[in-house]
């Protein structure tokens, strides 16, 4: 028989932002593949004995490629015992979920999803500020900063984009945002809408920035780092 595979979100990285079930399937598991965001202490909650594999994507540094990531998936399990696949965040956002949901059920075997905290919401608390904002942002919207070719994407509403009443996240922009920044504002969107680079959010190496979206835009354009990050912008609480 084959086996069971639960697709666990890992949350920002800070391993106490792990839920019960996650740390329950954890120490379960007979294999956990995860991504480079979900290593580190949170690995600490596997079973001893687990095969540990590591198939993290990361902008700019090679990676493997997701086919072969939903093929390893597949013939572990197809092993038989308890997997986990292991993302940062909360999966099933722009976590490559569908892919490897696809390949399982191709090949028959049953799976779980269990939610993670997503990495929006813990950058807003590590900011100390909410996503909405009764009376100025009743809307949030997340959105990616790059296709499958690392590039600002093609297909966006950048009308929805511009809206200085709604709250929107970007996903691994920092390479692209300078460009949109400049399509934003072009849109209508004002260069001094509130802005926040929180990157390696979760992590001893957390850090956030607070600026305004054409000042960030004018400093990601000469030097982004390597930490994961995300971009928050629009009207942002101030307390």
């Amino acid at each position: 028989m084959s086996g069971f595979v639960s697709f666990v979100g890992s949350g920002p990285g800070d391993p106490e932002l792990l839920t019960l079930k996650a740390v329950d399937r954890l120490k379960r598991a007979d294999a956990v593949l995860f991504d480079d965001l979900s290593s580190g202490p949170i690995l600490t909650h596997a079973r001893a004995g687990a095969d540990l594999v590591g198939v993290g994507k990361r902008a700019g540094r090679p990676s493997p490629r997701q086919d072969h990531v939903s093929r390893l998936l597949v013939d572990y399990a197809l092993e038989g015992g308890r997997i986990v696949r292991l993302k940062s965040g909360d999966s099933g956002l722009f976590g490559r979920l569908e892919e490897e949901l696809v390949a399982l059920r191709h090949a028959g075997i049953d799976y779980e999803i269990i939610p993670g905290v997503p990495s929006a919401v813990a950058a807003a608390a590590a900011c100390g500020i909410p996503l909405t904002r009764r009376l100025t942002a009743r809307r949030v919207q997340f959105v990616t900063g790059h296709d499958a070719r690392g590039t600002l994407p093609e297909d966006l509403d950048l009308a929805a984009l511009a809206d200085p009443t709604a709250c929107t996240v970007v996903f691994m922009g920092k390479r692209t945002f300078p460009a949109l920044c400049q399509t934003l504002m072009e849109k209508g969107l004002p260069a001094s809408t509130p802005a926040i680079l929180a990157e390696a959010v979760g992590t001893p190496d957390q850090e956030v920035t607070r600026s305004t979206v054409a000042d960030l835009a004018s400093d990601l354009a000469q030097e982004i780092g390597t930490r994961p990050a995300l971009i928050l912008y629009g009207p942002l609480a101030d307390i």
